[in-house]
């Protein structure tokens, strides 16, 4: 009988097959062991019953030799062949159900008992114990010719042939195959759920991501492997979604200069009365601002969880370079604590700081005020403007890249949308944050990175 490649492959990749079968290893030694102890221990103490009744009804028969008279055999129930035999091989004296042929030839020494086993051709086991009459008593009675009682019984079904052994391995073999069989449905019904959730994940695409694996009930490990999953694929989700929303917004907020550029370009082509350096000249804004957006994108692509080029930072002394390089629009005014230290990158800290103080004089009617302060285990950088600020609802839509507010669009006209988003990647690169948090009047905004420790 020949066994399919793929049934092999199935058994040899399989779990429920390879815990199943090491377990049915596993199980067929620990039977084989218990059977063997469980075997020989039977036998040992059915023997040892059986010949410490021998031995008693011998040792009573022999000491009932006494004053010139040997009584005859007293067999009982549990012991019926007791025999006499001389030392020629006689038998001399023997109980009704032992016959008159010997029970057995062994011949065991003065005060020494022989426990054995005697199967006669043709006849069950027998199973006695022999002694040998002791000196005073055969001197008494014959000379000193030595004389030997057997008293014995037939050997017991149980261990006839190898009948205890073959129930024993039977049964070995039986408890096998119910715990080979147990196994193999407990560990289906463990991996059950698992391939579930393989299957699930097999029909989850790029395209459809919506789909969510079985989340079984319970603490256990399958359960919270299902909950991860889904929270994975939460994640991924919102993720796909994002890349695909914010290539659709890079992709209108480049297209917009370009449709210019390439505008101004074939009408330099279209009419040749058009000065070509003129027409190439009023093309260069557009230029200008596809270069600044695709430069912004780039810097936010590169950021990633760990900043690079980590060095001490003092972010009071950082800021007040920042704002003393303000030298244009409204003033700003600072306010600083010495030893304000955190480790990062100074170039990307010091850009977030130039990015939220343009931002806040751009909005700002009078004055723009920045701290650089200590906050229990975190530095503090918050920058306020005395402008219209910013409504709640969308305190979280000016971190999203290409967001931009009406107030926004109006005061800068040319901006990309991605200073904010980009000072909230550095903050986060950075282990910190950066928030809009409530105020009596203007915008204000607060930055938080971990203090430099040690």
């Amino acid at each position: 009988m020949s066994i399919r490649p793929d049934r092999c492959l199935f058994f040899s990749n399989s779990i429920q097959a390879r815990v199943t079968l090491t377990v049915a290893a596993v199980s067929v030694l620990v039977v084989a062991v218990i059977t063997v102890g469980f075997c020989l221990l039977v036998r040992h103490r059915i023997e040892a019953e059986i010949y410490q009744e021998t031995r008693r009804v011998a040792i009573e028969w022999i000491g009932s030799m006494e004053h010139g008279r040997i009584p005859p055999p007293a067999p009982t129930a549990r012991v019926p062949l007791v025999q006499l035999v001389d030392s020629r091989g006689q038998v001399v004296a023997a109980g009704p159900m032992a016959g008159d042929r010997p029970l057995s030839t062994v011949r065991p020494t003065e005060n020494h008992f022989d426990d054995v086993t005697e199967c006669p051709e043709g006849k069950p086991c027998i199973m006695l114990t022999a002694a040998r009459v002791p000196m005073f008593q055969s001197r008494e009675f014959w000379q000193g010719e030595p004389h030997f009682v057997y008293a014995g019984t037939d050997q017991p079904p149980a261990l006839r042939g190898q009948r205890l052994e073959l129930f024993s391995a039977l049964g070995g073999v039986l408890l096998v195959v119910l715990w080979t069989w147990t196994t193999w449905r407990a560990t289906g019904r463990i991996l059950h759920p698992i391939d579930t959730i393989r299957q699930r994940m097999s029909e989850i695409t790029a395209h459809d991501l919506s789909l969510r694996v079985p989340q079984p009930s319970g603490q256990d490990e399958i359960s919270r492997l299902g909950r991860t999953a889904n929270e994975t694929l939460d994640r991924l989700e919102s993720a796909v979604t994002r890349q695909r929303e914010f290539a659709a917004v890079v992709s209108h907020e480049l297209k917009c200069p370009l449709a210019g550029l390439r505008t101004g370009l074939e009408e330099a082509l279209l009419f040749p009365e058009i000065d070509a350096r003129e027409a190439i000249a009023r093309s260069l804004p557009a230029a200008d601002r596809m270069q600044r957006i695709i430069d912004e994108l780039l810097t936010f692509a590169r950021l990633r969880n760990t900043p690079s080029s980590l060095e001490p930072v003092d972010l009071g002394a950082l800021v007040r370079a920042e704002a003393a390089a303000r030298t244009t629009g409204v003033p700003v005014r600072t306010r600083t604590e010495p030893d304000v230290l955190v480790l990062g990158n100074r170039v990307q800290l010091a850009s977030v700081v130039t990015n939220l103080l343009v931002n806040a004089q751009r909005h700002a009617t009078r004055q723009v005020e920045v701290s650089a302060q200590r906050a229990g285990a975190q530095a503090q950088v918050v920058v306020q403007d005395d402008g219209e600020g910013i409504d709640e609802k969308d305190r979280e839509r000016v971190f999203e890249p290409f967001a931009r507010l009406e107030a926004g669009r109006r005061l800068d006209p040319h901006g990309s949308g991605l200073g904010l988003a980009l000072c909230r990647a550095i903050a986060v690169a950075h282990e910190g944050s950066l928030c809009l948090e409530d105020s009596p009047h203007g915008a204000h905004f607060v930055l938080r990175l971990p203090l430099m420790t040690g």
